[in-house]
């Protein structure tokens, strides 16, 4: 299969399904939490769901895609999934109905990352799937880019945006519908019956530790950082969107991921991006009501979770070398563990501490990170 025909629908799917079904929630959370009433708290048990429903669909599309029914399954799921999470939160009239909105859109994250691995092994030849893996995984930054576009021509109608989102949403669900292969397409390798098991793997132990960390350090930016700035009252609505746009244009650099690992290594790369997450949390507690930090914290930021992601992504698969689903979906799912944790105490902290003593608490777990890094990784 051409590289272009299976990345870039992917990249669509992975835009749909993490940038606007689940990171978009924090540049919308202002106008939900003024329409709802949330308290801080409360945002951030809704933003917990998006992460543990986000756990137990990569444990199940880590299983379930490696069994004769192949990926392709597991993507459409995804997809339908981010557009029935989109639906229900478009149209939620209190917090419990966006929370089950929640539920479905954190779980299509889960349901997409893994089988996007495994249709990688199965249709990509091997000297290209480093880098069909980062840029499929670029796709968040476009998603982002794409949610700050909107919520900027929608200004504070969040019930809408949701249902544009969702018809965007239907429309990636077609177009993978049509591209993605049934397994009995000529594959390269096929899988076996798949195992969530880090037993006697050599290397597992470090990447589970350092994947939860970097959870837990960008779990209030990804959840808070809107509110925070907006907190200052320093900015307009259009401001507060391009913060967000400059996410995830800058996070469109972390595609090259893959390039700099090989050049580079991967110890680096991971060193070097982990300074740069927990370096964005630190200058955006410096001065929030100072646009130009913020938004150079945005792209710091933007640049450094994608580039992460690729890097984790890419130790996985080095880890987990006989299944490229589980290498994967290890490092996301406990990524999205310390995001689980990250978001629960973050809530928590700004209310008890406010918001600066608990952006700068978790850029140090960025630093804290980057210090438990690996120090060699075999090829």
């Amino acid at each position: 299969m051409k590289f272009s025909r299976l990345v870039l629908p992917g990249i669509t799917m992975i835009a749909v399904t993490y940038g606007l079904a689940r990171f978009s929630y924090g540049l919308l959370l202002p106008n939900i939490s003024q329409d709802l009433e949330m308290s801080p708290s409360i945002s951030g048990v809704i933003s917990s769901l998006f992460y543990i429903a986000y756990c137990f669909a990569i444990i199940f599309s880590t299983l379930i895609l490696t069994t004769d029914k192949g990926p392709r399954v597991m993507i459409l799921a995804a997809g339908a999934s981010a557009f029935i999470g989109l639906l229900i939160m478009g149209v939620s009239p209190n917090v419990w109905l966006l929370g089950l909105g929640v539920l479905f859109a954190g779980g299509s994250t889960g349901l997409v990352s893994p089988p996007y691995g495994g249709a990688i092994s199965l249709w990509i030849e091997e000297k290209k799937q480093g880098k069909a893996n980062t840029w499929i995984n670029s796709g968040t930054s476009i998603g982002l880019a794409l949610s700050g576009a909107g919520a900027l021509v929608l200004a504070s109608d969040w019930r809408l945006t949701y249902l544009i989102y969702a018809f965007i949403a239907l429309l990636a669900f077609i177009w993978n519908a049509k591209v993605i292969p049934r397994i009995g397409s000529n594959p390269y390798v096929t899988f076996d019956k798949g195992k969530f098991s880090f037993k006697g793997v050599e290397g597992a132990i470090p990447l589970i530790i350092c994947s939860t960390t970097l959870g837990i350090s960008t779990a209030a930016f990804w959840t808070f950082s809107i509110d925070f700035i907006g907190s200052t009252s320093s900015y307009s609505d259009w401001q507060l969107s391009l913060f967000w746009i400059i996410i995830g244009l800058f996070g469109i650099l972390g595609g090259f991921s893959g390039s700099l690992i090989e050049r580079f290594g991967l110890p680096f790369a991971y060193k070097w991006a982990s300074l740069v997450i927990g370096t964005a949390s630190l200058f955006l507690a410096w001065l929030p009501e100072q646009w130009p930090v913020a938004y150079i914290s945005a792209a710091l930021f933007g640049i450094s979770y994608i580039f992460i992601t690729g890097v984790l992504m890419v130790w996985g698969i080095r880890v987990f070398i006989t299944n490229a689903s589980l290498g994967i979906g290890t490092p996301f799912l406990l990524l999205a563990v310390g995001q689980v944790i990250g978001s629960l105490f973050a809530g928590m902290f700004i209310d008890l501490v406010g918001f600066s003593f608990t952006f700068v608490t978790y850029g140090f777990m960025g630093m804290v990170a980057m210090i438990l890094g690996p120090k060699e990784i075999k090829k």
